[in-house]
């Protein structure tokens, strides 16, 4: 099995000076708070004073709300992550995992029913299960397929959409068959561990090498990986919101009755407006009595998997060929099953 193990020998990790690593961490921690504190003041003060635009406002709201509403999954998503890699004994997943590659990227992509988190909760977690030594391959098909094979998000699908038109069943299914498909694709990369940056690989030294206690490792790990996704986080969804104020709503309506071009449109939504996996389906619903059902089962197959946000996320650890590889598969997919559906119902 591939993993990022064997990369170490060949690029021994330089030691950082504690001095220099505190520093990085204030400074990373401080640009986030400031950056947050920012939106949030300009948001409470606009309305009293100088009105925004009406889209820029919109832009402004939508970018607080997806870092609000992310935020508490991708904590959870690193205490997981802590678990998975500090306090679990060795071999406690490995032992029930299938010996053949395909089967266990099968088994894999169904753990996501026992992770009740979002796709931004799922990054972390894949971290961790990538320092505890599964292949590349392995936690990108757990990663594409967690956040739509979840718990949650099988329930507010259901209650949004119930069975009608068939999107809940082929949520589930384009979702698991994708996450495999990509999972076989990278595993035929000749060096799987180049796949990912060396900043992670660097992050997986330091873990190697901490031999302090648990609760140590776990404050060090926390602080790590907080520092790794929460400036790609903010980034993201200042990113949604500008692209939010760009992009008018009324020309995506205007299309939407095309078969073809609705669904276009609405993985171009998807990946912009980039709304939580637990509750994007109660904001499709909204495009429902407009859009054809094969355009809202793409939006539901694209937006948890490689919208803007996750896309800053998924940097921290992937490379940027396997971001765009990974997103040209996914919209490349997920339109083909827009047009199965469409031609179905």
């Amino acid at each position: 099995m591939t993993s990022v193990q064997p990369r170490r020998a060949r690029r021994p990790r330089t030691a950082r000076p504690e001095p220099a690593r505190s520093t990085r961490l204030l400074a990373s921690l401080g640009l986030g708070a400031v950056l947050v504190a920012a939106l949030l003041v300009v948001a409470a003060i606009t309305p009293a004073s100088t009105p925004l635009p009406d889209r820029a406002q919109d832009g402004l709201t939508l970018a607080i709300s997806v870092l609000i509403e992310s935020l508490p999954f991708v904590v959870l998503g690193v205490l997981l992550s802590i678990v998975i890699q500090v306090w679990l004994p060795p071999g406690a997943i490995e032992r029930w995992m299938p010996r053949r590659a395909w089967a266990r990227r099968a088994v894999l992509s169904l753990l996501g029913m026992f992770i009740p988190v979002c796709e931004c909760g799922n990054v972390p977690f894949a971290r961790g299960l990538m320092m505890r030594g599964f292949s590349v391959p392995e936690t990108l098909t757990f990663f594409v397929a967690a956040p739509i094979v979840n718990p949650i998000v099988i329930l507010t699908t259901h209650q949004a959409f119930g069975f009608d038109d068939g999107i809940l069943i082929a949520r589930l299914v384009g979702g698991y068959l994708v996450a495999n498909l990509i999972g076989w694709l990278y595993s035929l990369h000749p060096d799987p561990d180049a796949l990912i940056t060396d900043r992670f690989r660097d992050t997986c030294d330091f873990a190697a090498t901490d031999t302090g206690g648990r609760g140590r490792r776990s404050l060090a790990q926390f602080v790590v990986e907080l520092r790794a996704v929460m400036p790609a986080l903010v980034i993201g969804s200042g990113l949604a919101g500008a692209v939010h104020v760009l992009v008018p709503r009324e020309a995506l309506v205007a299309i939407g009755s095309n078969p073809a071009l609705s669904i276009a449109v609405m993985i171009a939504l998807a990946m912009i407006v980039s709304i939580c996996s637990n509750v994007d389906a109660f904001f499709a619903l909204s495009f429902a009595s407009t859009f054809t059902p094969g355009a809202i089962v793409a939006f539901l197959i694209v937006g948890p998997i490689v919208d803007i946000k996750m896309l800053a996320l998924l940097r921290t650890t992937y490379r940027t060929p396997v971001l765009v590889g990974m997103t040209v598969v996914v919209v490349l997919f997920a339109f083909a099953m827009g047009v199965g559906v469409n031609l179905l119902v």
